[in-house]
C-alpha cells in the first residue's frame, strides 16, 4: 500500500510558509496538517506518513521513518559549472558530446547536477528535460530550480531551462517519437554509496530506484538520435551487460559507458 503524504509548515509559519503551503497541496492533491506544536517526526509518526514541509525559503521532504529530510540544492553542479566555464573538462560531458542546440533526456534527474551541465552546454537554444518517478521528489526539484537564488552562483541559472517531468523512464520513452533527443542519459542509483552529503542519503531514501533493463536501454537507443551514455559504479558489470563502451576513469569511483547511435562530429 502507498505511504500517503501530508502537507504541513515550519514550526512557527508566516504567510509566505502557509502560501507555499497551499501550493504543494494544490498541486499535488495533498492534505494539509497543521503542526500544532508537533515535531514533523511526530507527525509522520502519528500518520504514517511521508511530510512535505513548506518553510519560509524552501521544501524540505521528509519520507517515512528518515532522519533527515530531502530538499533541492545545486550541490557538486556549481563547482563544476566554475570548471566548465574556465575551460576545463568535465568528464560527464565528454560522455556525452553535447553540443549548443542539443537537446538531452535525463532519465534519473535526481538532485539534477548533470542535467545542469547539459542545460549549461547545451544553452538556451537547446532542450532539457528531466526524469524523476517520485512525485514528491519531483515537486521539491521542479519548485528548487525554479525558485533556487542562483545570486551567489550565477552559472547555476541554467537550471531554471530543465523540464521536470513526474515520470518513470521507460514509461516517457514509450511515448516519444524516434530520434526525438540527441542524447539520452542513464544514472540509475548505485548499488553502492559513492556520495557522502546527508542529502544524497535522503534522496536515496526518498526516490523511486529501477534496475536498469533491456527494455530500457532498448527504449533509450530508439529515442536517441546520436547517443546513450550510462553513468554506474566502477565495479558494475552493466557496461558490458548492455553493451556501453566503457569509459575507464582510474582515479574516481564511477565510469561512464556511451553507446554511439550515428557517426558525429
Amino acid at each position: 500500500m502507498r505511504t500517503v503524504t501530508l502537507v504541513t509548515t515550519a514550526g512557527r509559519p508566516d504567510e509566505v510558509s502557509m502560501a507555499l503551503a497551499q501550493k504543494a497541496c494544490n498541486e499535488l492533491n495533498l492534505r494539509f496538517e497543521s503542526r500544532n506544536k508537533r515535531s514533523v517526526a511526530k507527525i509522520g509518526q502519528i500518520f504514517g506518513a511521508n511530510i512535505i514541509v513548506a518553510g519560509k525559503n524552501r521544501y524540505e521532504y521528509y519520507p517515512e521513518g528518515a532522519a533527515a529530510p530531502f530538499f533541492f540544492h545545486p550541490n557538486s553542479a556549481a563547482f563544476r559549472l566554475k570548471r566548465v566555464a574556465r575551460g576545463e573538462d568535465d568528464p560527464f560531458l565528454q560522455a556525452c558530446n553535447l553540443l549548443e542546440g542539443d537537446s538531452f533526456l535525463d532519465c534519473t534527474l535526481g538532485m539534477g547536477a548533470d542535467a545542469m551541465l547539459a542545460a549549461f552546454q547545451a544553452g538556451k537554444s537547446g532542450k532539457v528535460v528531466g526524469l524523476e518517478a517520485d512525485s514528491n521528489v519531483a515537486f521539491i526539484v521542479r519548485k528548487g530550480m525554479q525558485t533556487y537564488d542562483t545570486t551567489e552562483l550565477p552559472l547555476t541559472e541554467c537550471m531554471k531551462d530543465i523540464q521536470v517531468v513526474q515520470s518513470e523512464a521507460v514509461a516517457f520513452l514509450k511515448k516519444q517519437p524516434d530520434n526525438s533527443f540527441d542524447v539520452v542519459y542513464m544514472d540509475p542509483m548505485f548499488e553502492e554509496v559513492i556520495e557522502e552529503s546527508s542529502n544524497f542519503e535522503a534522496l536515496r531514501h526518498a526516490g523511486s530506484h529501477f534496475q536498469l533493463s533491456k527494455e530500457w536501454i532498448d527504449e533509450a537507443f530508439r529515442v536517441a538520435n546520436k547517443r546513450i551514455v550510462l553513468k554506474a559504479h566502477f565495479r558494475s558489470t552493466v557496461f558490458e551487460e548492455f553493451g556501453f563502451q566503457r569509459e575507464v576513469r582510474l582515479t574516481s569511483k564511477f565510469h561512464y559507458g556511451v553507446i554511439v547511435k550515428k557517426d558525429e562530429k
